[in-house]
């Protein structure tokens, strides 16, 4: 794929991420779209644990691998960050 269409892909599934997880994402848009880029990486590892292809390219089971992953990133943000109070 190449650089322009991960970065789409990156923003559609770091923005749809963000509605499925509640709270307050990290970095507005550019923050969406490394959600979604590195979500897409994590996606797609997990994807082939259980023997499936991961992300092969702007398709539709390659934006839900990418949402998957973009999910289980924010847990793990919001898991690390705790929750930020506002004085």
């Amino acid at each position: 794929m190449g650089i322009l269409a991960w970065i789409i892909l990156g923003l559609i599934a770091g923005a749809i991420a963000k509605y499925i997880v509640p709270g307050e994402g990290p970095g507005g848009i550019l923050g969406d779209i490394l959600v979604g880029i590195i979500g897409a990486l994590i996606g797609g590892w997990i994807y082939s644990l259980f023997g499936h292809v991961g992300v092969t390219g702007f398709n539709i089971g390659s934006i839900i691998c990418a949402i998957v992953g973009a999910v289980v990133l924010l847990f793990i943000i919001r898991a690390v960050t705790g929750r930020r109070t506002t004085v």
